[in-house]
Parts: C-alpha cells; sequence; structure tokens
C-alpha cells in the first residue's frame, strides 16, 4: 500500500501531456517487469476457483504479433452455467451484507488498483496498445468509478429512506434499493479495464452478483481486475470470470435463464439484437452501449488552437477506437478554413509508432478486421469529400508487421 512518505501518482485523460519524470520511469520498470511475465496460462474463475475450459485460446499484441500476451482457457456453455449457478447461489448473503461492509470491499478494491497503476497500465498499453497516458488513465479511472459507486451508496445511506405518510402517523414506509440478482458484464477491448469494472462494481456495491465476459481480445486486464477483487475480499461466488468467444460464451449470458440483468459494450448491430432479444418472459435491465457520434461545435468566437487540440486529441486518441471519439465537427463557416489549417497542422504533428515508446503519441489499431473497416471508411471519405492529411496505412517499417 501507499504511505505518506510516498504520495501516489496520479493521472487521469486530462494529463494526456504529462511530462513528469517519475510517473515514466516507473512506468518503464513497470514495463520491463510485465514483459517478462507475457506468454502465461490463464484461467477462468467460478465459484472462488480458478479452473481450465475446453481448451486454450491465445491473445496477442496488436502492436507485433510476435508478442504472446498468454493463453486463456476457453469457456463453455457448460461453464457458463456454473459460474451462474455460483452467482445465483451467492447472491443472497452478498445482498445480506451490510451495505458499508460491501462498501468497504469495494473501497479496497478501488485502492488495489490505483497501487498497482503501473503494473495494470503496462500490462494494457501490450495487450490494445494504448499509448501509456491513456493506459495509465484508464486504470486509474477504474479505480475512480469504484471509487464513485461507493461515495454514492454512502451519500445516500444505502438508498434506504423513510417516505411520507401522508399526515398518519401509523404509517411507516420506506424506499429500499433491493438488488436484482445476477448481472452479466460483456466488457470491450477498447476499454479493457474501466467498462469492467464500472459495471461490475455498480453491481456488487448494489448487493448484484457478476459474471464477467471480456472480449477475447482483451482478456488479461479482466484477469488482472478479477484479482483486485479477490484480494480486496470479495467472498467466492460473488464475481466469476469466464473467458471465450462471443458466439458461444456471450450469447450463452444472454440466453441464460439464470442472469438477472446485463450490460454490454459493443457495436450497434450487437447491441440492438441484444436489447430486443434479452427480455423475454419478464423485463430485465439490459444497459447497452453501442458508441456515438460526438460532435464538436466551434463558434467564430471559439479559441481556434484551444478547439483544434481538442479535436485533434479527441478524434485520434487511441486511434479513434472508442465511442467518446469525437468524429463530426460543426463549424462556423468564417472559421472553417483556419480550423482545418490548424487541426491539419496538429495531426500532422503527431507520432505514430510503437506505443510503448514515449515519444509515440498514437499506436496500431486493434486487429485486420479494425483495419479493414478503417481502409473501407477512407476509401468513402475520399468519394465523398477531401481528406487534407492522413488516410494512409503504413507497409513499410518494424511498427508495420
Amino acid at each position: 500500500m501507499t504511505t505518506d512518505s510516498a504520495p501516489r501518482i496520479k493521472i487521469t485523460y486530462a494529463t494526456l501531456s504529462a511530462d513528469n519524470e517519475e510517473l515514466h520511469s516507473q512506468f518503464e520498470a513497470a514495463l520491463a517487469a510485465t514483459r517478462a511475465t507475457l506468454g502465461g496460462y490463464h484461467r477462468n474463475y467460478i465459484d472462488g476457483s480458478w479452473r481450465d475450459g475446453d481448451g486454450a485460446f491465445e491473445a496477442r499484441s496488436p502492436i507485433d504479433r510476435e508478442i504472446l500476451l498468454g493463453t486463456f482457457a476457453r469457456g463453455t456453455a457448460a461453464d457458463v452455467d456454473d459460474a451462474v449457478a455460483a452467482a445465483r447461489a451467492a447472491q443472497p448473503a452478498w445482498a445480506a451484507t451490510p451495505w458499508r461492509d460491501r462498501l468497504a470491499i469495494i473501497r479496497g478494491a478501488a485502492e488495489l488498483i490505483s497501487d498497482r497503476l503501473m503494473d495494470y497500465s503496462a500490462c494494457m498499453a501490450i495487450e490494445v496498445g494504448k499509448n501509456r497516458i491513456e493506459a495509465l488513465g484508464e486504470v486509474e479511472e477504474s479505480a475512480d468509478l469504484l471509487r464513485y459507486y461507493a461515495q454514492t451508496m454512502e451519500d445516500n445511506a444505502g438508498y434506504d429512506h423513510a417516505m411520507g405518510n401522508l399526515g398518519d402517523a401509523k404509517v411507516h414506509t420506506r424506499s429500499i434499493l433491493r438488488p436484482h440478482g445476477v448481472f452479466a458484464v460483456i466488457s470491450p477491448f477498447n476499454f479493457p479495464m474501466a467498462l469492467a469494472t464500472g459495471p461490475s462494481g455498480a453491481a456488487l456495491m448494489a448487493g448484484n452478483t457478476v459474471v464477467l465476459k471480456p472480449s477475447t481480445s482483451s482478456p488479461l486486464s479482466a484477469v488482472k481486475l478479477i484479482e483486485a477483487y479477490i484480494d480486496a475480499g470479495v467472498p467466492k461466488g460473488v464475481v466469476n470470470l469466464v473467458m471465450g468467444p462471443g458466439e458461444t460464451v456471450g450469447q450463452t449470458l444472454q440466453d441464460h435463464p439464470g442472469i438477472d440483468g446485463i450490460v454490454f459494450t459493443g457495436s450497434y448491430e450487437v447491441g440492438m439484437k441484444l436489447f430486443h432479444s434479452f427480455s423475454k418472459a419478464w423485463p430485465r435491465p439490459c444497459i447497452v452501449e453501442m458508441g456515438g457520434k460526438n460532435p464538436a461545435i466551434v463558434s467564430r468566437k471559439a479559441d481556434l488552437e484551444e478547439a483544434a487540440e481538442g479535436i485533434m486529441r479527441s478524434a485520434f486518441g487511441f486511434g479513434g477506437q472508442k465511442c467518446s471519439a469525437n468524429s463530426r465537427v460543426y463549424v462556423e463557416r468564417p472559421v472553417h478554413d483556419e480550423l482545418v489549417r490548424l487541426l491539419v497542422e496538429k495531426t500532422e504533428k503527431l507520432a505514430v509508432g510503437d506505443p510503448l515508446v514515449r515519444a509515440n503519441w498514437m499506436g496500431p489499431i486493434i486487429d485486420q478486421r479494425a483495419v479493414d473497416r478503417h481502409q473501407t471508411a477512407v476509401g468513402e471519405a475520399r468519394r465523398d469529400g477531401t481528406v487534407f492529411t492522413g488516410g494512409e496505412h503504413l507497409t513499410d517499417g518494424d511498427f508495420a508487421r
């Protein structure tokens, strides 16, 4: 744990231009240590035990496909059944646990994630190709999400409040938060820790139990999250991890009658199909996050330097592979040309390359399917409009391998 003599370095997405030598030194040390641990075998976590699946699948870094992140147990429908059964068995006792005790465990997990900031960030940077500052920002955001849900629970006194009695002193009514039961959390590759931690942490804080299924492109961050939960004292069966393809593990979770609610982050097509099909015999909570078309609005009175900087960072951070990416700009005509000039100028200064190298700001996109989609989009942009800069696909050099 951290001490008063060694204050923890705080990093957020607002510090993307961080120039902190201590931070970079700590990250480099963590990166070296993480490289030495890659390639191991990681099991599913069900009912308090690490267990094998039906064989294993590999996960490799998009930075260099020669980098094997590890092999991971391939979950099956039977593994999902066991995980849901464990979660259902554990849920009554977890819900009956005083909310302050649940809060202490969740806050403990947040502290462990922050304590392991460098190690988890180095792992994530290799796993999905984020630059170091974005990886650090996401890991700390994961811890902050747990703190937020814990604080919200505390601020609302466990969501147990007396209600009005309409003047009748004999009437005693209360509003009390009740958990739904078992939540499935299906998390994406682009925020492999934050979008697993946020939904699972909120569900756990409210007294639900969880079955987590991460993207097969980024299972290692999910393993790290489960380790933090275990070390913080989350009881067996309360949180479970089943890794494997969406077509099997994900679909089984979606169709499972023992799942009381689901959180999904991913494509519009899959999300909408899930939204329309999840509730069959009775209504069940279904939270789907399917991306956005986030606009920037630039008026003639705007600080164009600041506007261009913000647009560039939002649009091209992590290669634009996130729902929070700025994907369209509305600008008043009198300042259009100058904004475009500044945006092109800033974009052309971006260093593209291995994101593990401090000087590089933009790394690879996640896989070949993403490359193909990008090139299709570029083709449409060239056909329908003007591409002022970029749109190329690296084919030479070590990083283009």
